[in-house]
């Protein structure tokens, strides 16, 4: 059985941009077979498992194989494993390819070791895109009583995760030659519409604030409006943002936004909901009784943790978030090998 910097080496080595995750699942299938867990690689995920034989709850290791592109600005190759020092540089290495060599070597640890229910670890595809397959995955495997998120957060674990909605705000005026605009009475300019609107985005949902996560914030990133440089234009676009929490269901937060804004509001994309711990998670104990001090924070970031949302979850991995989707991205090899006593520390004792 390869060491964890083994096999993380081996994933790195493999290129897995989203959508061409075929090799590398192939390969992880293969050594986790080798590694004596039952393996299933199907279009949406290697799962391995590890049961018990003895009733009980089912704990779920969750995590992705695919990678962002590399991008520019490397000044290493990126599926060139390299390590120097404590460090191995590679695209995938942080996210999340460290988490998912020691879950994978995590549950070998525990076969035989569990003293009920079961441990499934789920390899999904396509999570850096809006085609992750972790929903199909998570709906195959049957009950998910409990989950650990693999993704970078230095092996601290988050309670909360924020959410995403996408929204166009569509400001609608009338198409004129500018030279008569001021002329043309009940004449409307759609980019002064569209303005008036995004200058009551800052604190228009600031009534609800999350306990670990703040404030949902709302967050023009585009703008698109114009048809010609002496014509007024019939429309004006604004692309949202919108980071959500708990605090705001995303019905009522869409409906709140609709209400105070003048501007037509499309929603795009609500599918990536908040989630949340719950506050007496088994789960969490357990962790608490493997590592006392461990931290618990809110993440800012989205993840697959919106599939296994209604069972005991949290996110935790080894890794630096900042440090995902970056040019020479790396991580921290102590904290790869400390990730798999931690996650086999965690499977034991929760089910226990």
């Amino acid at each position: 059985m390869p060491t964890e910097i083994e096999l993380l080496r081996d994933l790195v080595a493999i290129p897995s941009v989203s959508g061409t995750e075929e090799a590398v699942a192939r390969f992880l299938a293969a050594t986790a077979g080798r590694a004596g867990l039952d393996a299933v690689r199907d279009d949406a995920s290697v799962t391995l498992a590890v049961d018990s034989g003895h009733p009980g709850p089912t704990l779920a290791f969750i995590s992705h194989l695919d990678v962002v592109p590399p991008g520019e600005g490397w000044t290493r190759d990126p599926f060139v494993p390299v390590v120097e020092g404590d460090r191995l540089y590679g695209r995938g290495s942080g996210d999340a390819k460290a988490s998912v060599a020691a879950m994978t070597l995590a549950a070998a640890d525990v076969a035989g070791a569990l003293g009920r229910g079961r441990l499934l670890v789920i390899m999904g595809y396509g999570e850096e895109t809006r085609n992750t397959t972790m929903g199909t995955a998570v709906a195959r495997a049957g009950r998910v009583d409990a989950a650990v998120v693999g993704e970078p957060t230095n092996l601290e674990v988050a309670v909360a995760q924020r959410g995403l909605m996408m929204a166009d705000l569509i400001g609608r005026g009338d198409q004129r030659h500018a030279g008569y605009a001021d002329e043309d009475g009940g004449f409307t300019n759609a980019i002064t519409a569209l303005a008036r609107d995004l200058a009551r985005l800052d604190g228009v949902v600031n009534e609800r604030t999350h306990s670990i996560l703040g404030l949902t914030t709302v967050t023009p990133t585009m703008l698109s409006a114009g048809v010609s440089r002496n014509v007024t234009p019939p429309a004006a676009k604004a692309v949202l943002d919108i980071r959500s929490t708990p605090a705001w269901p995303h019905d009522q937060l869409g409906a709140a936004l609709a209400e105070r804004l003048e501007c037509e509001l499309v929603i795009t994309s609500d599918r990536l909901v908040p989630c949340e711990t719950p506050p007496d998670s088994a789960l969490l104990a357990a962790i608490r009784r493997v590592r006392p001090a461990i931290r618990s924070f809110g993440s800012p970031t989205c993840s697959d943790w919106v599939f296994v949302r209604h069972a005991d979850a949290v996110k935790c991995g080894p890794g630096t978030s900042r440090r995902s989707h970056t040019p020479d991205e790396y991580v921290d090899l102590s904290e790869v090998t400390a990730a798999r006593s931690f996650y086999a520390a965690v499977a034991k004792e929760y089910l226990a």
